[in-house]
């Protein structure tokens, strides 16, 4: 069911494009970070918000 964190989290145009963008595909944060015009911390927040609302999941890939 909906909660605040859902509403909050689509709220945002940036993170509703965040979520459009990943129903075709999985992303990096760098190719999410590609397609916008702000910067890169404000990316990763977008995201945890996201994470947060459980709309989105994540995965770490590569080097630790």
């Amino acid at each position: 069911m909906f909660n605040d964190k859902v509403f909050k989290a689509l709220a945002d145009a940036s993170r509703r494009k965040i979520i459009t963008l990943l129903k075709g595909r999985d992303m990096t944060a760098g190719e999410i970070a590609d397609q916008f015009n702000i910067s890169k911390p404000s990316i990763s927040e977008h995201l945890k918000i996201l994470k947060n609302a459980d709309l989105i999941g994540s995965e770490r890939n590569g080097q630790f």
